[in-house]
């Protein structure tokens, strides 16, 4: 009876799990088809699976209202930073003009153009010597006006000594003071004390494959880096491959002068960057630069200095010997104010103890200078006067022509 029962039990067990299996696979079976509804007549919305009908007309989005649109969102920066600007475009800027290089102008007879200046500031020294000399009766008061107005126009003992002694016989031997008679004596004298067999050439040619080097010295005030420019113009006139050096590191702003004194005629200029720099450096970099560049002459600038400050002589004597260690000096031209008188004598045999001077040249003739320092600074030195400045112009330095500048005295 038990055991029957069991049976009934295990029976309806199966049948159910039979009817279990049964239920969920016609679950699953529902899950996988899909149902076809009837057309409602609508247009398919965003997503479904139909396209709009053929003639339906369309509208740009601009006719479309109740949309609003929002601007374009920008880029906000980070929290905590702040805005990052943002760069301005770049200006070009426009080229800088081409510096316009001068011709100077040619040396030959500039002295000649100048001889007006000249004649002018000169005119007590000739003209008052040819009123003296003309009178009919030249008698000892008249001899010692003579030797007073020589005197005074800086001439010079020795020389004016010379010079009356000599009117003195020619008077005595023709017995004819006339003034065209006494003016052509005069000029003959004077021409022979300024000594027209002197070698008033410059150093400006290479010498055994290598850049002559030409020192420029002088005191303070005498126009000595003006010359330096000017004296780079007369070589240029002559074709002259020529290169600056700015060693007058001492001086604020010589250096910008001497180099805008090149840059007009076309000549480049070896400089320090750095204010008081040691001018030996310079000169000696100034002589290196001057024979890799092959050029014909170097111009060197050298700090104006007193005559009577030892250290400063001192100095320039340094810069002389660290230049002879690249090259030898051909040319050292001393700068002489031609207004100081006895002054500049001095000076001038100072510098000569320190460096060989081989040349004068006087600035400032055209003044209120006196005609005789020609005379006296070549005797006193032994050396000819080379160059002289008669004017502030860019080509008012002329090479010195002993005719002309007697001539212009007698004016």
């Amino acid at each position: 009876m038990i055991d029957q029962l069991w049976e009934y039990i295990a029976v309806a067990i199966g049948i159910l799990v039979v009817l279990g299996a049964v239920l969920v696979g016609l679950l699953r079976g529902r899950g996988g088809r899909t149902r076809e509804l009837p057309p409602t007549g609508r247009e398919p919305g965003v997503g479904e699976d139909a396209a709009p009908p053929r003639d339906a007309p369309k509208r740009p989005v601009e006719d479309v209202g109740g949309i609003d649109t929002l601007p374009p969102r920008t880029a906000e920066p980070p929290r905590g930073r702040p805005p990052v600007a943002e760069p301005e475009p770049e200006t070009l800027r426009e080229p800088e003009p081409t510096p316009v290089v001068e011709r100077p102008e040619a040396p030959a007879g500039r002295l000649q153009r100048l001889r007006a200046r000249l004649a002018r500031s000169n005119s007590a020294l000739g003209q008052g010597l040819l009123a003296l000399l003309s009178r009919s009766d030249l008698d000892e008061e008249t001899w010692e006006d003579v030797e007073d107005t020589l005197l005074t126009s800086d001439l010079g003992v020795d020389a004016t000594t010379e010079l009356v002694d000599a009117l003195r016989a020619q008077v005595k031997i023709e017995g004819r003071t006339d003034e065209a008679t006494v003016r052509d004596w005069l000029r003959a004298d004077l021409i022979a004390l300024v000594d027209p067999t002197m070698d008033r050439s410059i150093a400006s040619s290479r010498v055994e494959g290598r850049p002559a080097v030409v020192l420029v010295v002088g005191v303070n005030g005498t126009g000595k880096t003006t010359t330096v420019g000017k004296l780079a113009r007369v070589l240029v006139a002559e074709d002259k491959d020529v290169v600056l050096g700015a060693a007058d590191t001492f001086r604020a702003a010589a250096a910008d002068q001497l180099e805008t004194w090149g840059s007009r005629v076309g000549v480049p200029t070896i400089r320090s960057e750095r204010e008081g720099a040691d001018p030996a450096a310079v000169a000696f970099d100034a002589v290196k630069g001057a024979a890799e560049m092959e050029a014909d002459v170097v111009l060197i600038d050298t700090a104006g200095r007193l005559h009577n400050k030892v250290g400063l002589m001192d100095e320039l004597g340094k810069v002389k010997r660290v230049i002879e260690k690249r090259s030898p000096i051909d040319e050292v031209l001393l700068v002489l104010d031609a207004t100081t008188g006895q002054n500049g004598l001095r000076q001038a045999e100072v510098f000569a103890e320190v460096v060989d001077v081989t040349g004068i040249v006087l600035t400032k003739l055209d003044g209120t200078a006196k005609g005789g320092i020609v005379v006296s600074v070549q005797r006193k030195l032994g050396v000819p006067v080379k160059l002289v400045g008669l004017g502030e112009g860019p080509d008012d330095l002329a090479p010195f022509d002993p005719e002309a500048f007697v001539d212009a005295l007698l004016d």
